[in-house]
């Protein structure tokens, strides 16, 4: 059974950096592309970037010289390493990875960028 599990939301003042994980069980991230995507309140969820099997990333352009993703193959964890955040960061952000034709989701970690 694939799980993903997201961590390392929290609170932080503008400016701030804060680093999220999404842990996976049942599949191997190392062979599968994985998306970061974020829901603010009142919003539709949007593309935050991915990593490739193959290690390439992108990212959207809101977030483009701030947000960095990357990959421990050891842990099968994912990292969004996010810096420089301001309060239009704030949201509840999510890992996705397709397996198999079907979508599996985290259940989220919130983000609060706040003075």
């Amino acid at each position: 059974q694939v799980q993903l599990v997201e961590s390392g939301g929290g609170s932080v003042q503008p400016g701030g950096s804060l680093s999220l994980s999404c842990a996976a069980s049942g599949i191997t991230l190392s062979l599968r592309n994985l998306a970061w995507y974020r829901q603010a309140p009142g919003k539709q969820r949007e593309l935050v970037g991915a990593i490739s099997s193959g290690g390439g990333t992108s990212y959207a352009d809101y977030v483009k010289g701030r947000f960095t993703i990357s990959r421990d193959n050891a842990k099968n964890t994912v990292y969004l390493q996010m810096n420089s955040l301001n309060p239009e960061d704030t949201a509840v952000y999510y890992c996705r990875v397709n397996y198999y034709a079907r979508d599996y989701w985290g259940q989220g970690t919130q983000v609060t960028v706040s003075s």
